[in-house]
């Protein structure tokens, strides 16, 4: 009977593998990687927007044109501006002209201060005159008085004429200074409706035609480098971790099918996007990789590392634990392995097995 139990036993182990077979593992070279998806941009890729609303009057490039930093793109119309900027440039000469040798205001109020300055003296000689007689018994006393009045009089009209001379000269260099801010933001505003090129590069996309209406802070053109492209990818913050400046990329595009690209990746940011969980890398073609279509969407392999002929075994002989079930003298038995890189198909085996190694592959269920 005991027997019989064993047998039993024996029977249910091999029968619980639920087996297909055995297999060996085997010597390859394995590569782990990080999946990444993403799309392809214009390097130093820019939008240009409209500061103002308005209407296009003119449509100075077109897609694909390169252009200089600085060159106009299109031209908004500006009549209320262009009357403003007239305005403001109008009151500046005016406000130059009240200061300038000529000015009719500074003229007037310079003889009404030399006039007050004769006065003054002319009437300060004549109470000197007078003081000096009264002194001696000569004149009368209302006389003195009198001339005392015209003294202080017209002291008080020579510095008020002089305050009000230079208080003048100070209010109108405060107006010079005003109207040349007016005139420079009146400019400013002018050269909004004036959509120039921020630096040198391709124009990509023209989003408005001659006679369009445009709407403040509404797109008008995608720009970048001519030839460089920036292969901008979203990496799982599980795996951030393991990525590294400088490690290899292999992608494909949903433009190009099939072809697989090499790239590097060159750039890492710390901020993780909350609405989806990741992260973001910058990545460079490498070689004579590259292609020309931008905004195209990619899938990505970041190489985390290489090895060369090591001990592989299929993933799907591994249990939970890290164990396999390999058969020994007849019987089925459950061992720890040790992996290293692990892939969707296949993993390192470091220790725990060898060539020999009879490994039970499971039934898929």
């Amino acid at each position: 009977m005991i027997r019989a139990f064993l047998f039993a036993a024996a029977v249910l182990i091999i029968a619980g593998c639920s087996s297909t077979g055995t297999i060996h593992p085997q010597k390859k070279n394995i590569i782990e990687t990080v999946y990444a998806s993403g799309k392809i941009m214009a390097d130093s890729e820019y939008t240009v927007y409209a500061l103002n609303p308005g209407t296009v009057i003119k449509k100075l490039v077109k897609e694909g044109d390169m252009v200089k930093k600085g060159e106009v793109l299109y031209l908004i119309n500006s009549t209320a501006q262009a009357a403003k900027l007239d305005a403001a440039t109008l009151s500046y000469q005016t406000a130059r002209q009240n200061l300038s040798p000529d000015s009719r205001i500074l003229r007037d109020l310079k003889l009404t201060m030399q006039n007050a300055a004769i006065k003054f003296s002319n009437d300060s000689v004549q109470y000197a005159r007078l003081k000096n007689l009264w002194e001696q018994n000569v004149g009368t006393k209302s006389a003195l008085d009198n001339a005392l009045v015209l003294y202080r009089t017209s002291l008080n009209e020579k510095r008020s004429a002089g305050e009000k001379y230079y208080s003048t000269i100070n209010d109108l260099n405060i107006a010079l200074k005003n109207a040349q801010s007016q005139v420079a933001a009146a400019q400013n505003d002018l050269n909004n409706y004036i959509i120039r090129a921020e630096s040198a590069g391709t124009i990509y996309q023209m989003l408005k035609e001659k006679g369009e209406a445009v709407r403040a802070n509404e797109a008008l053109a995608l720009l970048g480098k001519s030839s460089d492209r920036l292969i901008r990818l979203a990496i799982d913050q599980q795996d951030i971790d393991r990525v590294k400046e400088g490690q290899e990329v292999l992608l494909k595009t949903d433009a190009t099918g099939d072809k697989i690209f090499r790239a590097k990746v060159i750039r890492l940011y710390p901020t993780m996007n909350e609405a989806d969980q990741t992260f973001r890398a910058d990545a460079v073609f490498t070689g004579n990789d590259s292609q020309p279509y931008i905004h195209t969407s990619v899938e990505a392999n970041i190489i985390i590392q290489r090895k060369q002929q090591v001990l592989v075994i299929p993933s799907k002989v591994l249990f939970s634990g890290d164990s396999v079930k390999v058969m020994q003298d007849g019987h089925v038995k459950s061992i720890a392995v040790k992996t290293g890189i692990r892939t969707l198909d296949e993993a390192e085996v470091l220790s725990g097995l060898d060539g020999a190694s009879e490994v039970v592959v499971p039934t898929a269920k």
